[in-house]
């Protein structure tokens, strides 16, 4: 059942539009994480949903009880959101127990029903043992465990999350994204989660929504998102990927000579820097000649394989139907359970990882043979959309 709508959403500041004709919708009980690079208007959506901005353009819809009802126009406080902050916003001059039935004061609640809530938050986030501690006196990871509980205590129907672990250290921060996993998992609240970090978002969410320029340019289960990516700028925003220029010379079918016309049911021949041309399936997205195209290969779909002396592969690396050539190892550089190989192919440099157990016995200035499935290999046009 669908909580939370945005139709048509645009906000502007002067000349400048943070966010244009964002539409997006929210399940009841889901996390769904807004990923994006800074200034795209993740920050902004996130506002707007809360009601700290108002759109120029565009509906806020939220079901507070039944069916999504427009709330655009409703303030900050009217709205069933709770929101946990980057910088947690604890209150200095009150106690821990006392930050987290803050709101509930505010909302009325009996000192009796808030006390026992905060104490069941408190427990919840494994903070019972500070409460009557002075927030100063925590550490960052206390400080956003207090912040969450805080929000989580007026039981809101949508918790807004902006950032809440950028301040924290990496090992705290993926301790937090485990410790916010089973709460969410436990009470089933409704989440919006804004992040720039694509781990983060990855171990986090039920659905991604990739944010670029103010836009949604995706949204989807994160495996999905990675693995089928729509657009050039998802593609190469998530993870790490080899983007080869290419330049499309003409359509063929196996059974035609080099020089056929484009055909239904053939397939594109690229020209690229690789030494070799690459193959791009029949698509619906007219192409033609000297068309700009771009493949992308993703560093552990490559198949990297040692060349004995006498040039010949001593491994299967040559068997893939979308590339397969030879290159030099430019450099191994050791990082932490991987290895990073950068190999030259053609005049093209492309990246690859192993992992330590797996890593290749190979080093600077050797031959590899460098070979990657057609089925793994993506293909956009100038446009950034992709060939399918």
């Amino acid at each position: 059942m669908t909580l939370l709508e945005l139709d048509g959403i645009t906000v502007q500041y002067g000349s400048l539009t943070a966010v244009d004709d964002l539409s997006l919708s929210v399940e009841r009980g889901e996390l769904l994480c807004l990923l994006g690079p800074s200034g795209c208007g993740k920050s902004t959506t996130l506002r707007t949903i809360a009601g700290f901005e108002r759109p120029d353009a565009g509906r806020v819809r939220l079901a507070e009880g039944g069916a999504p009802t427009d709330v655009t126009g409703t303030a900050p406080n009217d709205r069933d959101t709770a929101m946990v902050f980057q910088d947690w916003a604890l209150f200095p001059n009150k106690t821990v127990r006392e930050n987290v039935a803050f709101g509930l004061k505010m909302a009325g609640v009996a000192d009796a029903d808030r006390q026992a809530r905060a104490e069941e938050m408190l427990s919840l986030v494994e903070m019972t043992d500070h409460a009557g501690a002075d927030p100063t006196q925590l550490s960052g990871g206390q400080k956003q465990r207090v912040a969450l509980a805080r929000s989580l205590a007026v039981d809101p129907t949508l918790l807004l999350l902006d950032e809440p672990l950028s301040n924290l250290d990496r090992r705290l921060r993926e301790d937090m994204q485990l410790e916010l996993n089973a709460i969410h998992d436990r009470l089933e609240t409704t989440m919006v989660y804004v992040t720039h970090d694509q781990d983060e978002a990855f171990t986090l969410a039920d659905r991604i929504a990739v944010v670029n320029d103010g836009s949604v340019e995706q949204v989807g289960p994160p495996a999905s998102v990675y693995t089928d990516p729509e657009t050039l700028f998802v593609e190469s925003f998530l993870g790490t990927t080899n983007l080869v220029d290419c330049t499309v010379r003409r359509a063929q079918t196996p059974a035609e000579p080099a020089d056929a016309q484009v055909a239904d049911g053939g397939r594109v021949a690229l020209e690229t820097p690789l030494g070799e041309p690459l193959f791009a399936p029949a698509t619906e997205t007219a192409v033609s000649e000297d068309d700009h195209v771009t493949a992308s290969l993703r560093p552990e779909q490559l198949s990297v394989e040692t060349v004995d002396t006498t040039g010949t592969e001593t491994g299967d690396a040559s068997e893939g139907d979308g590339l397969a050539t030879t290159g030099t190892v430019d450099s191994r550089l050791h990082r932490g359970s991987q290895v990073r190989y950068e190999i030259t192919v053609g005049e093209e440099t492309l990246v690859t990882h192993r992992r330590i157990a797996e890593r290749l016995g190979v080093g600077e200035g050797e031959r590899v043979a460098v070979a990657c499935s057609a089925s793994a290999i993506s293909f956009f046009d100038a446009g950034g959309r992709r060939l399918r």
